[in-house]
């Protein structure tokens, strides 16, 4: 049989291939050493990786996906697929490659156990194949960089969205951050965030400096990915967040993060407009210094915040737009509150009531497998936010003046605000997105000090269940022993509701205006009650009831 036949055959044949590796009895046959290896050869033919799509290197992806042994065979000694699939991602500039090359390698580190070795070798070597002398780290920086630059000029053709492409070396990434510094024990980073959060604790505790290198260019796609439909979290952005939220916040790479920040407290900013919040941040030239092997971590820093501010190399941008002017690197507290502003009003609207059906099912067709809610998609931006009030002063209380600027109107119900503040409020007493509510509270507490007390400035009321639901059983702070809060312009703030204090005005409601402020009393209690706030025990209508109907 001539080649040209035999390479027609195989372009036959690999499409059926592929729809039938989906089944997993299928899946299992293709999982031995000898047929990974023969699809392994046939995918990277010259042939094969010029074509759209990429059918041997899909059969393997789905192979790794359905049969979770097949991932310990692809990277072990008698397939040797991971150190190929590393050296395909390096060498191609295919989307169709990328993305499944990253695919495969974010399915075959999905267990720090049975891929442990495999990880430490990916973070601590060069690819075996090829002879530039870049580490993994390296290549996952520069790809990230390049996919960026096709989704911020709109490039990318036909065939796999680069979209798709980002997303899964982004899921890559997030394995080797998680698990590469629990192998190698690393020290514990940044412990007063760590210990903040049980639920993220083994997420946030380790960092490595071999993986300093990837913070500048996801930074750089925090702040320069294009807006996206139909809410600004759709993926790839969501698994930026989630790669960010490991990476340490402390005094050492507190430039990276924010920029060059004044240390004193700055002007109180004012939450910028939703219609506008989604805005992408500022662009960044493209020189990047020459990379060194083993360098000290402060330099190591230096040299990533130098990455951060001005680019890499292969972010090719045109030679206009190149400046050897030095960019001061954005200040990503706010960034991420702006997303956060811009997504609030993405999925409420012009609602009031998170609760309501429209507003929990809103975008519900656009959710990934893995999301199963709002709290599922909005949760870990705002961990990132928390994480930044725990890890740096400055940062916090930039990101308190944004929340709560000095002239906010405080006339009106804090929770009945249409912006940022007031959407966050109301979701605290939402009773269907729990999860989202008490990251939400954990963000304002950490906020305003990590002191119960200080919250009274928004309003007890506001944060009674959160309180309570944490612990903190105490009420807002007595008048006598508390000095009295006031507004910018010297109005006293009344703790229970963050409002101004108003003057009593004589009572002169009608029946029926009283039997409506009664029933929203009653819908206020049953909400408290219905949060785990208040005690069935303790809620005094339903004593009341209870008491009447006794008589």
């Amino acid at each position: 049989m001539s080649l040209t036949t035999l390479s027609g055959a195989i372009d036959t044949a690999l499409p059926k291939l592929k729809d039938l590796g989906k089944v997993p009895q299928v899946a299992g046959v293709l999982a031995s050493p000898a047929n990974l290896r023969h699809l392994l050869s046939i995918a990277t033919t010259s042939h094969v990786e010029s074509l759209k799509e990429n059918n041997a290197l899909r059969c393997i992806a789905n192979t790794c996906l359905l049969i979770e042994p097949a991932r310990v065979t692809f990277t072990g000694s008698e397939v040797n697929g991971g150190n190929v699939a590393l050296d395909l991602l390096q060498k191609s500039s295919s989307l169709e490659t990328i993305y499944l090359t990253s695919r495969i390698l974010f399915l075959c580190t999905a267990s720090s156990l049975s891929s442990a070795s495999f990880i430490q070798w990916m973070v601590e070597n060069k690819p075996t194949n090829s002879s530039s002398q870049e580490t993994t780290i390296d290549v996952l920086a520069t790809k990230l960089d390049n996919l960026l630059h096709i989704l911020v000029t709109g490039k990318s053709g036909t065939g796999t969205a680069p979209e798709d492409a980002m997303t899964d070396l982004l899921k890559l990434i997030f394995n080797l951050c998680v698990h590469y510094p629990k192998l190698v024990d690393a020290e514990i980073q940044s412990p007063e965030v760590a210990a903040s959060g049980n639920d993220h604790k083994t997420m946030v505790d380790y960092w490595s400096p071999r993986l300093d290198g990837l913070i500048p260019p996801l930074l750089r796609a925090f702040h320069r990915l294009p807006p996206q439909s139909p809410h600004p979290l759709v993926p790839p952005m969501l698994h930026i967040i989630h790669a960010l939220i490991i990476i340490p916040v402390n005094a050492s790479n507190r430039t990276l993060w924010f920029g060059s920040q004044t240390p004193t407290p700055p002007a109180r900013l004012t939450p910028m407009d939703s219609a506008t919040s989604s805005l992408p941040g500022s662009p960044c030239p493209d020189t990047h210094p020459p990379a060194k092997e083993k360098e000290p971590k402060a330099r190591a820093i230096d040299r990533a915040i130098s990455a951060l501010a001005a680019g890499r190399r292969s972010f090719s941008w045109s030679s206009a737009s190149r400046s050897t002017t030095p960019v001061a690197a954005p200040d990503t507290a706010i960034r991420a509150c702006e997303i956060l502003d811009a997504t609030l009003a993405a999925f409420f609207q012009d609602d009031r009531d998170p609760d309501e059906a429209r507003v929990r099912n809103r975008f519900q067709g656009h959710w990934s497998m893995n999301e199963s809610s709002m709290s599922d998609i909005i949760s870990p931006l705002v961990l990132l936010i928390t994480r930044f009030c725990l890890g740096d002063e400055d940062a916090k209380l930039r990101i308190r003046n944004w929340f709560v600027p000095e002239g906010l109107d405080r006339t009106k119900p804090l929770e009945g605000r249409d912006d940022v503040l007031g959407r966050c409020l109301r979701v605290l007493q939402s009773v269907y997105h729990d999860r989202l509510g008490k990251c939400i509270g954990e963000m304002f507490y950490a906020m305003y000090d990590s002191n119960p007390t200080n919250l009274t400035t928004l309003g007890y009321g506001n944060f009674a269940g959160f309180l309570f639901n944490k612990g903190i059983a105490t009420g807002p702070p007595p008048s006598e022993s508390a000095p009295q809060m006031t507004t910018s312009d010297g109005m006293p703030i009344d703790p229970i509701t963050g409002t101004v204090v108003k003057e009593r005005e004589p009572n002169d409601m009608t029946e029926e205006e009283k039997e409506q402020e009664a029933e929203k009393l009653f819908v206020l209690f049953d909400r408290l009650e219905r949060s785990g706030a208040l005690p069935p025990s303790q809620n005094p209508i339903r004593k009341a009831m209870e008491k009447g109907s006794g008589s």
